[in-house]
């Protein structure tokens, strides 16, 4: 079975379209067509179904797609350690993160290795922990970075390093001048907080409660998506917000924002290295890897 004609078959899969695959490829239309034509024939069974102007992988295509991204990946693999072998370092990297790692830690680390090493391409996908955590079970990740431990039997899980969330302020707020607040000084504060199942609030809300502040109750001014919108409203004197130290580094530097802890409460949150149990990291994920642990020893 031609990988050529695997990679243009799961393309199109990913893609959904014909049209959009073939100039992923740099291919033409007639050429993908012909391809999905004969992989058809050599496995008996129609791949593909169109709806519209969507293209839709049958039951033997899923099957068979499934199968495909393994082989396409060994490929990669292989030549990986051959390059490797002669010196060289090269192939593409697929990492997962959730958002804090993903956007203010890994963009960093992958800069540093492209580097040392031009000929490796990476492919990040940011998302959160339970899609990260399947999609390296699944084998679609090398590796990922999530924000909470995970004990399926199916992966390694490695605890990497910890960050702080911490009350963040603009720079005019009565706060602003103080380093500590306590759980009561919070009562008579707007807050911006992140959607209800970001792992930035559920940690947040479950250190106050403990020390008898229901952040749920407080006055909620905003709910944002993202951790740049939620810091970004801070800035702009909307309210308050409890945010990583990671997502606001470069701002307390700048002096734009001010940070602060809450007196008995401990708001860290330990971030974990998951890998797929039994396989083997190919060369570029073992120094990726190799190199994370060590800057962030």
């Amino acid at each position: 079975m031609d990988l050529k004609r695997l990679e243009v078959f799961c393309r199109t899969v990913e893609l959904k379209s014909f049209t959009k695959a073939a100039k992923h490829l740099n291919l033409s239309q007639p050429t993908v067509s012909e391809h999905i034509r004969h992989l058809e024939q050599v496995v008996g069974e129609k791949l593909l179904d169109r709806f519209g102007r969507e293209v839709v992988a049958t039951p033997a295509g899923r099957i068979l797609y499934g199968h495909a991204l393994k082989m396409l990946r060994l490929k990669s693999e292989a030549l990986a350690e051959i390059e490797a072998f002669g010196g060289r370092l090269s192939g593409t990297l697929a990492l997962g993160a959730s958002s804090i790692p993903g956007a203010y830690l890994l963009p960093r680390q992958i800069a540093a290795l492209k580097k040392e090493h031009s000929g490796i391409h990476f492919n990040l996908r940011i998302s959160g922990t339970n899609r990260i955590a399947q999609d390296v079970i699944a084998g679609d990740l090398e590796v990922g970075i999530v924000g909470s431990e995970q004990r399926d039997g199916r992966l390694t899980d490695e605890p990497l390093f910890t960050d702080e969330i911490l009350l963040v302020v603009p720079p005019d707020h009565p706060f602003a001048h103080r380093t500590r607040v306590t759980p009561e000084d919070l009562g008579n504060q707007d807050f911006i907080l992140r959607e209800p199942d970001s792992g930035t609030r559920t940690v947040t809300m479950e250190g106050l409660r403990a020390r008898g502040f229901d952040l749920e109750q407080a006055r909620i001014v905003a709910e944002f998506g993202s951790c740049e919108a939620v810091r970004e409203s801070i800035k702009a004197g909307i309210g308050c917000g409890f945010m990583s130290a990671l997502a606001v580094a470069e701002e307390v530097r700048r002096g734009t924002l001010k940070t602060l802890r809450v007196e008995g409460v401990d708001l860290r949150r330990r971030f974990h290295l998951l890998t797929r149990r039994g396989r083997r990291l190919s060369p570029v994920a073992e120094l990726f890897v190799e190199q994370l642990r060590a800057q962030l020893a």
